[in-house]
């Protein structure tokens, strides 16, 4: 990596009365479907998301070929730990040296590491050992790669186009997770845990070479940094500027209670409540087939749309109505109510993520992207997956209704944040005209 220097940040982060004047400048207005670098960077996301869910598939076998139970357990948690704790340090790196190159960094090592490993499990029969350390590298490469990457669409495009940026995102994650299992399923079945070690490999790749082509805009020359800062001052500067961002410190806090409300139950109560219900994994899957459908189908929707007046208000709706459903899935008396609630569910949380991804962006001065991606991916794979035993302990004392409604309840309590923030309230997407170029 070359110096910060590079691809400068604030000294200070002062506190932001004025969220227009916080936002970044708009790079350029060209539509994303006509866009070639975002197109590249939408690509390379695409492969890199495909190649996570395949490789904790490929984690998980071959663990289970040569340890017990509990230390397949132990392999699938163990990358998480460095993860979690390197997370907000990944942002501040991100934000330092710039996101093309820490994303590129990244997924180097993760290609190369995970090719590595293919190729030992190929040629020889390596312990338990060899699968920790492989797990542990992974988590803290992607402490690195999930800020950096998150990071990056603000840089690849105009603000008016955030939005479809964002939308897309979610449909490349959705869909990620639903083709990297059975993609890792059919390489095992031809050539064991090796085969879908190579091909999640070569996925990060074809990611890498995709993501040299991509180019990122400059920062403004009134974002670039003192050069005598620390880390551990980037690190403060994140948080002060955070506490003072009108827009974007309520919809931080908001899209963490959120997450903690409607990740679990879908995760982990699904499960419970199919079995508690009679449902079986057929019905578990169907709900969650719904959800996923309603996100889906508004993401598209979002997509086509562009633009979004009023868009801080209709999070809010949006956010308090998902947040209904999924308390409302766990007291429905039957399978067809459950799907039908979830889709309901699905389908607003879709248009409230959009919105709530496109406003933190368009209100997050260049700098700081890398350190506000860092708190979102932290609030998704570090504070959430800590409430998936909570979940399954409530459920075992109380059932799975209440327990749903309770989480509901939690997500709500995000709605109320964003609610209770004038600046969220007013926060517009509808800027085309304005900013086009």
């Amino acid at each position: 990596m070359t110096s910060r220097a590079d691809e400068p940040r604030p000294d200070v982060a002062p506190p932001v009365p004025d969220t227009a004047a916080a936002a970044p400048a708009v790079v350029r207005s060209t539509p994303v479907q006509r866009d070639g670098n975002v197109l590249r960077w939408l690509a390379a996301y695409t492969l890199s998301v495909v190649g996570d869910a395949a490789y904790f598939v490929a984690l998980g076998w071959a663990a289970q070929k040569v340890a017990g139970p509990a230390q397949v357990g132990l392999v699938m948690a163990v990358g998480a730990i460095p993860r979690a704790i390197l997370m907000l340090g990944g942002g501040v790196i991100a934000d330092r040296f710039g996101p093309r190159r820490v994303v590129i960094s990244s997924d180097a090592v993760r290609a190369v590491v995970i090719l590595a490993a293919a190729a030992a499990l190929a040629f020889t029969t390596p312990g338990l050992w060899l699968l920790v350390a492989l797990a542990l590298v992974f988590g803290m490469v992607d402490a690195l790669f999930m800020p950096a990457v998150g990071a990056m669409p603000p840089r690849l495009t105009g603000r008016d186009q955030l939005m479809r940026v964002q939308s897309l995102r979610n449909l490349v994650q959705r869909s990620g997770h639903i083709a990297g299992p059975p993609l890792a399923g059919f390489s095992m079945g031809l050539g064991g845990p090796a085969a879908a070690f190579a091909v999640t490999g070569v996925l990060f790749a074809l990611s890498l070479v995709l993501l040299v082509a991509v180019r990122l805009a400059p920062l403004p020359p009134e974002e670039r940094p003192a050069v005598d800062s620390t880390a551990r001052r980037d690190l403060v500067d994140g948080i002060v500027y955070l506490r003072h961002e009108p827009v974007v410190g309520p919809l931080v806090l908001s899209g963490l209670l959120s997450m903690i409300g409607c990740i679990p139950p879908m995760a982990v109560g699904v499960i419970l409540l199919a079995e508690e219900r009679g449902w079986g994994p057929a019905g578990g899957a169907w709900v969650n087939a719904a959800l996923s459908a309603g996100v889906c189908t508004t993401s598209l929707l979002l997509v086509v749309r562009g633009r979004f007046a009023r868009a801080g208000h209709w999070h809010n709706v949006t956010l308090i109505v998902a947040s209904a459903g999924i308390g409302l899935i766990g007291v429905m008396p039957n399978l067809g109510l459950a799907a039908a609630a979830a889709l309901v569910s699905g389908m607003v949380s879709g248009l409230c993520g959009g919105l709530s991804m496109a406003l933190m962006q368009s209100n997050t001065a260049l700098a700081f992207q890398g350190r506000v991606a860092s708190v979102q991916a932290l609030s998704a794979v570090g504070i959430t997956p800590v409430m998936f035993p909570v979940f399954g302990l409530l459920v075992e004392a109380w059932g799975a209704g209440p327990t749903f409604l309770l989480f509901g309840c939690i997500s709500m309590l995000g709605a109320t944040v964003s609610t209770a923030s004038r600046a969220v309230r007013h926060a517009d997407l509808d800027f085309a005209p304005r900013d086009a170029a």
